[in-house]
């Protein structure tokens, strides 16, 4: 039996799927990550909680269609004096589309992950190499290459 290929970063664990959370700025640079076991409204605005608390408040957020997204979106705008502006159109998420191609190339030869900690462990690496890639890790002027600013992180 074939299993569908999402399209959205969702992440196999022990043969159920599991959602991957990213968010990515203008410039292309990835802001925050996080594993969870659902895509509902509690697990997005522990996303993004975690995210604004980490990054800093956006003006403005660009979200797919999710129903979950856009009602945690609403709850943390419910108490705030400027709400964060929302956006949800398709062509506006490309970036970040274009984003999880990187993940899903890495993830999907796995063929899935045993446990949800391991995942997340992994996940995590996959995900700090692909910052180093792109740039978005000052070497401190040394010249490393990915690979070495990689493994001095990991010591």
């Amino acid at each position: 039996m074939q299993f569908p290929r999402p399209t959205h970063p969702y992440i196999r664990i022990r043969g159920e799927w599991r959602y991957l959370y990213r968010a990515v700025d203008k410039a292309g640079n990835t802001v925050d990550f996080l594993l969870r076991a659902r895509r509902d409204k509690a697990a997005a605005r522990a996303y993004f909680e975690k995210a604004i608390d980490q990054n800093g408040e956006p003006e403005t957020v660009t979200i797919d269609k999710s129903g979950s997204n856009l009602a945690a979106l609403r709850a943390i705008n419910a108490p705030r004096e400027v709400p964060i502006k929302v956006r949800q159109k398709k062509y506006l998420n490309n970036i970040i589309e274009q984003d999880h191609r990187a993940i899903k190339r890495r993830t999907r030869p796995m063929l899935g992950f045993k446990s949800f900690r391991c995942a997340r462990i992994l996940l995590g690496g996959i995900e700090v190499m692909h910052m180093i890639v792109k740039g978005q890790l000052n070497d401190g002027g040394v010249g490393q290459t990915p690979a070495q600013q990689f493994y001095s992180l990991a010591r």
